[in-house]
């Protein structure tokens, strides 16, 4: 198994993060942090702070895709991307929220 105290600490101790695997880290938790601060009222849907994080999220993935390439998970952010730009174009010129 994958989990084993073995295959843990070889891999602790062989492995370092490239630039993709960082900038993919950056972007997942991001991602995650933001919608947590959501959850805990910290950032609303409707403002440009949470759409920018979003979309700042999705393009440090889809850069880290680059190198290891995934067409599934480049669909999914690149429309996490576009959506996110939506976002932050209605927050921006203060369009109000949809209901």
């Amino acid at each position: 198994m994958w989990w084993t105290a073995t295959a843990i600490t070889r891999w602790a101790g062989s492995s370092r993060l490239s630039l993709p695997d960082l900038l993919g880290l950056g972007g997942s938790i991001a991602i995650a942090l933001t919608y947590f601060a959501n959850l805990q009222g910290a950032v609303r849907t409707d403002g440009w702070l949470y759409s920018l994080l979003n979309f700042v999220g999705a393009s440090l993935i889809l850069v880290s895709l680059y190198w290891a390439w995934n067409l599934p998970a480049a669909v999914m952010e690149g429309f996490w991307a576009l959506i996110s730009v939506y976002g932050l174009i209605r927050a921006l010129a203060g369009y109000p929220r949809p209901r």
